[in-house]
């Protein structure tokens, strides 16, 4: 077996255990963090895959906007909630060490790979061909609009809710 393929491994796994975390975890906002995580993990597989158009849509789109928007709307309606909870972790410290651990990690992975990958670049077929599916009726253009119009309406009805318990 090769490292490559003990990354691949490990990296799925990873992502198995976020996405458990995603569903187990009792706290909305920790829910919400392990989704980035999540999707973060989706587009290191993604990388690994030689894909890194999708990768990069995967980290600009989905955990750059709609994971930001989830922990936005979440945190918008946390008075409403009437969350009692500590506003602050004694145990910051554990996060920031595993935040440097992580950092540390990605950044010898990244120190060993030979760059740049692949003098060709994306294949500009590849990419149009691309397009022309996230555009046609009959492929992804449908799911993505129902996905956006899905995300409008939970901020917008978090802000509702906001807005009536601050007038009420």
């Amino acid at each position: 077996m090769t490292a490559l393929q003990v990354i691949f491994l490990l990296i799925g796994a990873a992502t198995l255990a976020t996405a458990a975390m995603v569903v187990l975890s009792h706290n909305l906002i920790h829910a919400a963090l392990w989704l980035v995580g999540t999707l973060f993990l989706v587009a290191g597989l993604f990388v690994l895959l030689e894909a890194g158009f999708l990768a990069t849509v995967q980290v600009v789109l989905y955990i750059g906007a709609i994971a930001v928007m989830i922990i936005i709307g979440a945190m918008l309606t946390r008075r409403v909630m009437q969350d009692t909870g500590p506003r602050n972790i004694s145990q910051w410290w554990v996060g920031a060490l595993v935040a440097a651990a992580a950092f540390a990690a990605l950044t010898v992975i990244l120190l060993q790979v030979p760059w740049p990958l692949s003098s060709a670049g994306p294949s500009p077929d590849n990419l149009a061909d691309l397009g022309r599916a996230l555009v046609d009726p009959n492929r992804f253009v449908v799911p993505f609009e129902i996905a956006s119009v899905l995300l409008i309406a939970a901020l917008v009805g978090a802000i509702v809710i906001v807005r009536e318990h601050e007038q009420g």
